[in-house]
């Protein structure tokens, strides 16, 4: 069979009807600069870049979805945190937007035209989809109120807040999910699917009791949200998420991609016929610090475990890919998918 665009072969696989191979996504993230050849830093700035160096990775590799993102942080410092931008490396947290529950009542949602670097992510989804956006599906990343919440108060003193004072963390968590639907809005108006990444929902984190409690009814009014624009968001959850698997699944989202740690093929037999899977070969482990005999002994062993998987499955890593990650391994996961066809 030829090979397919991206597009076509998600609209032949969506139907029911042969495809050239599997979908296959090896999430390469902020080392399309080692592609591209610019520094990270660039990303935060120049919107051109941010899209060229997607574009680039993209046309390299060639694998099944183009994502605008680059740290967790965007939408924390849109409502005041400060953050730490490193010459070529990855924004990381400086400090957060509130110090006390008083500081709450300050906060205000970001508006994505105008606060922090989400102009340029928007600007940049310009440039992104009058380049490929014909031939492969393009993304928002969006990182989940709940996770963005923590960052807005502080990881530390979040948890503290989570426990002693639930309605002002449920206040936190409101504001928060009003700058992702501000956000998503933004994205989807200009034609993009938004993805959520929602890491501290994980149970390696807070339990299923919490989750369900502080983090679910936010991420279902977004993911609702989405729906209504005519979306399907798929939504990514680090580390132990079993316990969840059928929260996230019963909201109707487009995927589910799910960490190395979780059991792939439990996963697909569990929540398989409610939502495509995606996953989940180890960024770190295997595709930073791995052979490409190793990459291609994952990779396949991660395709028998979810290939068959009732609502579909797409090869992946189990989070985004370090920035150093070798090039020719990733190039030995895109060529197993395709020589399995």
């Amino acid at each position: 069979m030829d090979t397919m665009t991206p597009l076509a072969r998600a609209a032949a696989i969506a139907k029911g009807e042969p495809a050239d191979r599997l979908p296959c996504n090896p999430n390469v993230a902020n080392g399309a600069a080692r592609i591209y050849g610019c520094k990270i830093s660039q990303f935060n700035t120049d919107p051109k870049v941010l899209a060229a160096a997607q574009v680039a990775s993209y046309r390299r590799f060639g694998y099944d979805g183009v994502r605008i993102f680059t740290d967790l942080f965007a939408w924390a410092e849109a409502m005041g945190a400060r953050v730490t931008c490193p010459e070529d490396h990855t924004v990381d947290l400086a400090g957060p937007a509130v110090t006390g529950v008083a500081g709450i009542d300050a906060l205000r949602p970001a508006d994505p035209r105008k606060d922090g670097r989400l102009p340029v992510y928007l600007a940049a989804m310009d440039y992104l989809t009058e380049a490929i956006g014909d031939e492969v599906g393009c993304a928002a990343g969006i990182v989940g109120p709940f996770t963005n919440a923590f960052f807005l108060y502080g990881v530390d003193d979040a948890f503290r807040l989570m426990r002693k004072n639930p309605q002002a963390f449920h206040k936190l968590c409101r504001l928060s999910l009003e700058t992702c639907l501000a956000y998503a809005a933004a994205a989807m108006a200009k034609g993009l699917s938004p993805t959520i990444s929602e890491p501290l929902s994980s149970c390696t984190v807070v339990s299923p009791a919490a989750f369900r409690e502080f983090s679910l009814p936010y991420l279902k009014e977004l993911v609702e949200y989405i729906k209504g624009n005519g979306r399907m968001p798929v939504i990514h959850i680090c580390g132990v998420t079993k316990q969840i698997w059928h929260d996230v699944a019963d909201l109707g989202v487009g995927g589910f991609s799910v960490d190395n740690v979780v059991n792939l093929k439990d996963c697909c037999r569990a929540i398989g016929h409610k939502t495509k899977i995606l996953g989940h070969v180890d960024p770190a482990g295997v595709m930073y610090g791995g052979t490409v005999a190793d990459v291609r002994r994952r990779t396949l062993e991660c395709i028998l475990d979810a290939h068959d998987s009732p609502k579909g499955y797409v090869v992946m890593s189990g989070c985004s890919l370090p920035v150093e990650t070798p090039p020719e391994n990733i190039e030995a996961m895109m060529r197993v998918v395709g020589e399995v066809g």
